[in-house]
């Protein structure tokens, strides 16, 4: 057991270095990756610590391992995109543009929707989780780990508040987007625009049960947040 507990740190941390390596350019499509042996002694871990990495890689669509063809780099369109780490490890770097408005055009289509559901079909719990995490939001900052895990709460459980297990499913993909675009703009940006005056504007129409208000909350809400990027990504 304390040798498993060792491990998987390191095979988490390689698997991230290599997927921000596949997802930056650094190796593109089609590409072989060095053997097991050379990752193992370059990054003085062991060849098993080099297989659970690939194997992670391979799950998330990135890599396909074969027999004396070695470890190439897939098709971008066999990536798993939707994947949180994925999310995550797109906005370590300088994520292109193309994908960035493909993301929030998966937002657009996705959240008003989701949100217009949420007002007629929330129960009560669903409003005081909302706004718990509301406060945690505003006590906290969107600039702390806390705020942003309540940021990401917020998002899923409006999803949540749907009851349909579809677009419930996609809580993993939408909170890691709103996570990893939040740390990335709070990374990037010189100055940052204040959006938890548009969560409580959705919160407020979630509560209300008014679908009209809360489907342009959010779309206000998810243009916001792409123009915010877009700027940290051209300064």
């Amino acid at each position: 057991m304390v040798r498993q507990a060792k491990r998987n740190p390191a095979h988490r941390s390689l698997a991230r270095e290599l997927g921000v390596a596949i997802l930056t350019g650094r190796y593109l499509p089609g590409a072989v990756l060095p053997g097991e042996l050379e990752f193992a002694e370059s990054r003085n871990v062991s060849r098993s610590v080099v297989r659970e990495a690939l194997r992670t890689l391979a799950a998330k669509g990135l890599i396909d391992s074969r027999p004396k063809a070695g470890t190439r780099v897939r098709a971008r369109a066999d990536w798993n995109l939707l994947d949180p780490d994925l999310l995550a490890w797109m906005f370590e770097g300088e994520p292109p543009m193309g994908f960035v408005d493909s993301l929030f055009q998966l937002r657009m289509i996705v959240e008003p929707a989701a949100a217009e559901m949420a007002a007629r079909l929330r129960t009560t719990r669903h409003i005081a989780r909302l706004g718990h995490a509301l406060e945690v939001m505003e006590e906290e900052g969107l600039s702390s780990a806390e705020g942003q895990a309540a940021d990401q709460q917020f998002h899923n459980i409006i999803l949540e508040a749907t009851a349909n297990d579809l677009l419930i499913s996609l809580s993993g993909s939408i909170g890691a987007a709103v996570r990893s675009t939040t740390l990335f703009k709070h990374r990037k940006a010189k100055q940052l625009r204040d959006s938890i005056p548009l969560h409580r504007d959705l919160f407020s129409a979630i509560t209300d049960g008014d679908p009209v208000a809360a489907r342009a909350a959010t779309i206000t809400l998810i243009l916001q947040a792409q123009e915010d990027i877009e700027t940290s990504l051209q300064g």
